[in-house]
């Protein structure tokens, strides 16, 4: 296994420890300690990306595996917001059906030995939901963070319809591929 897909392996490794200070009661300073965690698991992101383009280390396991870290990262932290009440449900079941759509759309594709990268929303998507998250975990009780989570909440939920139809439009081969 290369660095880039260690560090990805890593990333979906810190969603529990992540989840343990968002949910712990009684945890001093918890939330910063989350935000910290998802800060550093959101840069891994980026990290095993560079390198595995840098040094020519793509692999069918980054392709497939990469997203799918980045969906358990931030999927976890927007079903924390909906149990504090902080992000609606319907946002949260928006978000979580676009990747439930997409990783579907990705087994039907590699059924037919079709391996299907991140596209150009979908990675634009994912750093504003990582920013987002960070402000909801931070969650600094004043207008001008209140007015930014508000900003990146629509900014995601408008990037998720986006990226969605762009993916399925760019890669509708695989609906016809799946059928054959």
């Amino acid at each position: 296994m290369n660095l880039p897909n260690k560090i990805t392996v890593f990333r979906a490794c810190m969603v529990p420890v992540f989840l343990i200070f968002m949910l712990a009661p009684g945890i001093s300073a918890g939330n910063y300690i989350a935000a910290v965690i998802f800060s550093v698991a959101s840069a891994s992101d980026f990290l095993d990306g560079y390198l595995a383009r840098k040094n020519n280390l793509v692999t069918d396991f980054g392709k497939f595996m990469d997203p799918l870290a980045d969906k358990l990262l931030v999927c976890s932290a927007f079903i924390c917001f909906v149990q504090f009440g902080t992000v609606p449900a319907w946002v949260v079941v928006l978000i979580i059906g676009r990747e439930f759509i997409i990783s579907g759309f990705r087994l039907i594709a590699a059924d037919n030995n079709i391996v299907i990268a991140a596209n150009y929303w979908g990675k634009i998507k994912t750093v504003v939901q990582m920013v987002m998250c960070v402000l909801f975990i931070v969650d600094l009780d004043s207008a001008f963070f209140n007015v930014m989570e508000q900003l990146f909440l629509y900014a995601s939920v408008a990037l998720t319809v986006i990226s969605l139809c762009v993916y399925i439009y760019q890669n509708r081969r695989v609906i016809t591929a799946g059928t054959k």
